[in-house]
């Protein structure tokens, strides 16, 4: 993914390990929005439109790494067929209020409930492409205070590597840009060859606000004969750059 530099920073690091879902499990312890930069892949890059009195719980780096990893997002190989999207696909803003989280979905795509997933929206007759979030109270103030972009990516490729259906995964593109509320996003973008719904892209963005953990999880498919086109690439980016706090 490649982000655009303005007030986000980009990392283009080469040395970053192929590997990222965010993970976090187990832890110990409206402005524009660039594009991700590619870390391998220069020809891959991602474009943007704009942009009490009880103790909370306390989450980990561990299980952060692990929470990074949506493994509710994982479908079976009977929905691995995956289409284009259209540049005409109708996008609408959905918000949780209750959860202080807003972002732009395919209006054509259906929620539904699953064990884990704070909302997930799927493709209709494909579920391997589908929308996840993830929110979790956190004692961090901002993601910074978990790790660097680089840092998040590089523990969310181990992570995903150490998963038994994982065949490949590799990292290609880190990137960092700002909530409307001021609090830093990490953006990432990954490939992952699985034997549970073959080759997808993920496209990842995730923050700390108010003491809760937001993830973002964009899954298509990507297969070698039918790989992510430059249209359906475009509506995704717009839906990664949408997710935000609600204001």
């Amino acid at each position: 993914m490649a982000l655009s530099p303005s007030t986000a920073t980009l990392t283009t690091g080469a040395a970053i390990s192929p590997v990222i879902p965010l993970i976090i499990r187990r832890l110990d312890s409206s402005q524009s929005i660039p594009s991700l930069a590619p870390v391998d892949q220069p020809d891959r890059l991602l474009s943007h439109s704009s942009t009490s009195n009880h103790e909370k719980p306390r989450i980990t780096r561990r299980a952060i790494s692990s929470l990074l990893l949506f493994p509710f997002l994982i479908p079976s190989p009977a929905a691995a067929a995956g289409a284009s999207l259209s540049l005409e696909v109708d996008l609408e803003r959905y918000t949780d209020q209750s959860e202080g989280f807003t972002l732009l979905k395919p209006a054509s795509w259906r929620k539904v409930e699953k064990a884990g997933a704070t909302a997930l929206f799927e493709e209709e007759g494909k579920g391997i492409n589908n929308i996840g979030i993830v929110v979790s109270p956190v004692r961090l103030s901002s993601l910074r205070d978990f790790g660097t972009p680089e840092f998040v990516a590089d523990k969310l490729i181990q992570a995903e590597r150490r998963k038994e259906s994982t065949k490949d995964a590799n990292v290609l593109g880190v990137a960092e840009r700002w909530c409307q509320n001021g609090f830093p996003v990490y953006e990432i973008e990954y490939r992952v060859d699985s034997s549970r719904g073959g080759m997808k892209r993920i496209f990842s963005a995730a923050f700390v606000a108010s003491n809760k953990l937001y993830l973002l999880n964009i899954a298509h498919s990507d297969p070698p004969d039918n790989p992510l086109d430059s249209q359906t690439r475009k509506i995704l980016e717009r839906v990664l750059h949408s997710f935000d706090v609600v204001v």
